[in-house]
């Protein structure tokens, strides 16, 4: 290597690892944290659905723009195209992993590792900003999203398991975080043991019931969940008896403002990623504009409060969504009109139109698409839809992949307009940054999802950061029971698997997943939960349980 590139790259590295120490001087912590992440959204969706407002009469800007600031250089531990679960568990913990990682340290990848990674630490828990805002600071904690509870996004913040799709492990924890607040779907995952942990620590579970959700004014711990699984789009709701996405922003707000000590906040906007999957336009748009309202809500609390820091950022991209592509002549002569009118007619997404053809007579399909959309659909357009008409894609992310009902009406909505997609998956892009802190003590030009962690941490107010609270936290069972005689029972009768330590007249007995042990037959609870990774058959506990007896209970 030559001289002058050597001193260029010492140079590089040490700008790299100050660049973001400059937040440890300056940044004052704040009472109230909230992030806010429009899951897989790409700058082009947030032009097109500023422009689609401005052609609606709608308004001429989105919530976010007083408050753009930079942008976000976001990745995988071993890719630069993130997975969510991988990049939102940086935002939460500042270490990079890998795909489906939530919360946990990742395996190396020697050949393709984009930052050092240490093979002995694979697989080990990481605390998050959530559980530090909890365990450290007293915070109320809570999440607001339009899928499922258990998905990425909200697990990373509140669960930690190297599958992201292990609902079954992931589900439980977030339970037993006991979270001040939790919004959105998933009422199928809920079990009779979640239930009773409920009913135990005296959280309120409200089951798809608007009213209740809208009328509750507790001081407890409160769950509404709505649907099985994720909600409906935006554009497809007929009812008001699910709550948008701001609607719920505003009401964890209330609920968490209660707290003398402040609160931590994640709102997602969960579906913007999956019509970015299916490559649907029009619920792009709308889902980000149903985001954007939660913005509103979120800046106007905080502009009131002047102790709140709101954060806005994406976690990765998606589709490569752009307003132009190939077939569009005169590009810069394309007026708004040629733009977005087409669009504008658009009355249900593509999962809303697949939903009303799925039931649909043949004879009924012109004419819905035509009140739907406005299209006229041609003779080949109708036969192609009969054809796939029965044949439904229930990944949102292989829905653009594959011929299929959705990727049909997609085409066909799409072939009406001049957006452009270059993927059905994720991209490795930038992404927006956007920020308010009272005090101006904000992040600016391009910021790693490192540097955000680090942000985050100290605006929180953590004392102890997040890797000295993983060590407290999670520790590997034979280091915290040295000594002891300890067995582990992983027999699917049992549910979770099982740690049972013992020494002398103490029996210590550990579910996985969870924040209750039993010490000499006794419950105690635990201000964190156990992890239990089969990889490496290791429970990951809080260090001090080897202290604990029975007289201590």
């Amino acid at each position: 290597m030559k001289k002058s590139n050597l001193i260029f790259l010492i140079l590089l590295l040490f700008v790299s690892s100050t660049y973001g120490q400059q937040y440890r001087r300056s940044v004052k912590p704040t009472k109230n944290v909230i992030v806010m992440i429009p899951d897989g959204i790409s700058i082009g969706v947030v032009s097109a659905a500023r422009w689609y407002q401005i052609y609606n009469n709608k308004g001429n800007s989105l919530a976010i723009d007083p408050y753009l600031c930079g942008t976000v250089k976001t990745f995988s531990s071993n890719a630069p195209i993130g997975d969510s679960a991988p990049t939102t568990s940086c935002y939460m913990t500042g270490q990079p992993q890998q795909t489906g990682n939530v919360s946990i340290y990742p395996v190396a990848d020697p050949e393709n590792d984009l930052v050092p990674i240490d093979p002995s630490k694979a697989y080990q828990p990481l605390a998050t900003l959530l559980e530090g805002a909890k365990i450290e600071k007293n915070k109320a904690v809570g999440l607001v999203v339009t899928v499922e509870f258990p998905h990425a996004t909200p697990a990373d913040c509140s669960a930690h398991y190297y599958n992201r799709g292990k609902y079954e492990y992931i589900a439980p924890q977030m339970a037993h975080q006991n979270l001040d607040v939790m919004f959105g779907g998933g009422n199928a995952i809920l079990t009779e043991d979640i239930k009773q942990h409920f009913k135990s620590t005296g959280t309120t579970l409200i089951q798809n019931d608007a009213s209740a959700f809208r009328n509750f004014k507790g001081k407890e711990k409160v769950w509404a969940l709505f649907e099985d699984m994720a909600f409906p789009y935006e554009l497809d709701k007929e009812t008001d008896e699910i709550p948008s996405l701001a609607e719920m922003t505003g009401k964890a707000i209330d609920q968490l403002s209660q707290n003398e000590n402040g609160f931590f906040l994640m709102v997602e906007g969960s579906k913007i990623d999956w019509s970015a999957h299916g490559n649907d336009a029009i619920g792009c748009i709308t889902e980000y504009l149903a985001f954007d309202k939660a913005v509103e809500v979120a800046i106007e609390f905080a502009l009131k409060d002047g102790e709140t820091t709101v954060i806005i950022l994406p976690d990765h991209g998606n589709s490569g969504f752009t307003i132009g592509r190939y077939g569009l002549k005169a590009y810069d002569r394309a007026t708004i009109h040629d733009l977005f009118a087409n669009v504008s007619k658009y009355k249900k997404t593509t999962e809303g139109m697949e939903k009303l053809l799925q039931d649909a007579k043949p004879e009924e399909i012109k004419t819905l698409f035509k009140e739907y959309n406005d299209i006229d659909l041609t003779d080949e357009e109708y036969n192609l839809i009969l054809k796939e008409k029965n044949f439904h894609e229930d990944d949102y992310m292989k829905k653009s992949n594959s011929v299929n009902l959705w990727s049909v009406i997609t085409e066909i909505k799409n072939s009406r307009t001049y957006f452009g997609f270059t993927s059905g998956g994720h991209t490795g892009e930038e992404v927006f940054l956007a920020a308010y802190h009272p005090q101006g003590d904000i992040p600016i030009g391009m910021n790693s999802n490192i540097e955000i962690n680090q942000y985050l941490q100290d605006v929180i107010g953590l004392e102890k950061p997040l890797n000295e609270l993983t060590e407290e936290i999670f520790s590997k069972h034979t280091d915290v029971f040295e000594g002891w005689t300890c067995s582990i029972n992983t027999d699917k009768s049992n549910n979770m698997p099982v740690l049972t330590a013992k020494k002398g007249d103490t029996v210590i007995i550990i579910p996985a997943f969870k924040s209750i042990i039993y010490v000499n037959g006794k419950p105690m609870n635990l201000k964190s939960v156990t992890v239990y990774i089969d990889k490496n058959e290791t429970f990951y506990l809080p260090k001090g349980l080897n202290l604990i007896n029975a007289k201590a209970i």
